[in-house]
Formats: C-alpha cells, sequence, structure tokens
C-alpha cells in the first residue's frame, strides 16, 4: 500500500512539473515582454468589410530583438519590428499586393516580476510599394505594455500611440491610437486558450472599430527553442465608419530563442 501511495505521489507530481513547464513555455511565448529574440509570422485575413464587399489581408513578419542594460539607458530594452505584406483593394475593383508600412518599437523594460511593464517610442516608416498599401506618411509616437503573468497564463495589454510628422503632403494626416488586451488561459500539454483583438481608433477622422477574439493555441519545445501556433477569429462588436473590418481570422507561428 505504501509503495502504491508513493508511485501515486510521484505521477502527480511529475504531472505538475509538466504542465508547470508547459504554461510557462506558453507564457515566454505569448508575453510580449519576454526578454528572448524571436521570430514571429502572424497573418490577420478579413474576409469582410463593413460597407463594401471586398476583403483586406496583411502578413506580418515580426522580429524582436532584447538589448541588456547599458551605460546610456540603464534597462532593458526590446526591439520590435512589423512589416507587412498586405492586400488592398483598388477602386477598379482589383486588388494590389505588396510591403505595407515597416514599423518598430523600442520598450523600455521598466519594471519585471508577476506584472512587467514597459514603455517606449514608436516610429512607422512610409516604405509601403503603392499607395493603397501605407499612409505615405512618417509617424512617431509612445507605446506602452503591461503584462501580469502566473501559471494560469498571462493578462495585460498594449497601449500604442502615434502622430504623423512627414511624408507626403497631399495625403491625410494620421493620428490614430490603439488597444490590445490580450488574456491567455493556459491549458495542459502547452494549449491555452487567447483572446487578443485590437482596439483601433483613427483620432483624425474620429472613426474606430472594437474586435472580439476568441481562439486557441498551443506551445512547444524543441530542444532549446519555443514554438507557438495559435488561431483567433475575431469579431467586431461596435465600429464607427466604413471599410473597416468585420470579422478577421488571425493566425500566426510564434519561435521564441533561447531557454
Amino acid at each position: 500500500m505504501i509503495k502504491r501511495l508513493t508511485a501515486v505521489a510521484v505521477l502527480c507530481t511529475a504531472g505538475q512539473g509538466v504542465y508547470a513547464q508547459s504554461a510557462d513555455d506558453a507564457n515566454k511565448s505569448n508575453n510580449p515582454l519576454n526578454l528572448a529574440p524571436s521570430l514571429n509570422f502572424q497573418n490577420y485575413y478579413t474576409p469582410k468589410l463593413f460597407g463594401t464587399n471586398a476583403h483586406t489581408n496583411d502578413f506580418l513578419v515580426r522580429p524582436t530583438i532584447p538589448i541588456a542594460p547599458g551605460d546610456l539607458i540603464g534597462v532593458p530594452q526590446i526591439l520590435r519590428f512589423t512589416a507587412p505584406i498586405s492586400i488592398r483593394p483598388e477602386a477598379d475593383g482589383g486588388y494590389k499586393t505588396g510591403l505595407g508600412d515597416v514599423s518598430v518599437f523600442d520598450i523600455l523594460l521598466l519594471q519585471q516580476g508577476t506584472v512587467d511593464i514597459g514603455v517606449g517610442p514608436l516610429l512607422t516608416v512610409p516604405t509601403a510599394t503603392s499607395r493603397e498599401l501605407g499612409a505615405g506618411k512618417w509617424s512617431g509616437g509612445l507605446a506602452a505594455v503591461a503584462v501580469h503573468s502566473s501559471k494560469e497564463g498571462l493578462l495585460g495589454g498594449l497601449v500604442q500611440w502615434q502622430h504623423s510628422f512627414a511624408g507626403q503632403s497631399q495625403r491625410d494626416t494620421v493620428h490614430t491610437a490603439t488597444l490590445q488586451p490580450f488574456i491567455i488561459r493556459n491549458m495542459p500539454q502547452g494549449w491555452y486558450l487567447r483572446s487578443t483583438g485590437t482596439w483601433t481608433f483613427d483620432l483624425q477622422k474620429n472613426n474606430y472599430y472594437i474586435p472580439v477574439g476568441l481562439g486557441a493555441g498551443k506551445a512547444w519545445r524543441s530542444d532549446t527553442n519555443i514554438f507557438n501556433a495559435f488561431v483567433e477569429p475575431q469579431w467586431t462588436v461596435a465600429h464607427k465608419g466604413e471599410g473597416l473590418p468585420q470579422f478577421t481570422i488571425f493566425a500566426g507561428v510564434n519561435i521564441t530563442f533561447g531557454k
């Protein structure tokens, strides 16, 4: 009897250890303030826009590079670049495909622990290969991130604000703000539920749309790297303006390098 109880205790402890490891891997892969290099491939497909039958697609390549504290800046930094390959409708009913506007933000990690907090500048560069794919403006602003981490998952938000300061004079001024609340609920064996819709506000035109997502993903380890695949349908529950996403399928693969 004692041997059986001991065996059961060992199995339970091993199971808890496996769950803790898989939850930790999922948290590291999903936390935007994780201090590890990563490469993310993400795709937003919107089959229907409000007020039109056109569709859009954005395939994002997002490398993230951590920078150790130095003499000039005494806290860790996280550089994240976003290069979109976009599809947008044209006036004649066709579609244009090409590179969109590249953006980068530099987050200074001000606090680490149960709650991570980071703040830093962001910049959007008018790299679009055609008019339909970008704003034609240089824009700058600020980004701020807060993440609460536990074995159950992640709870946090990413706020970004930017305003154009140069570029093509005939193009509209860019003045936008976004809020991305995210909820990650860890499940056994690296599975998790997620909701990460980005609320977007056009402060220049007074338009907005607010999506709510519900999806699932799985994180797993290969040697020292963590792979993370997910899919998250997102529905717009409130909006003002035409040509905004009505329903979007968000999917991706994230690779976190290192320990």
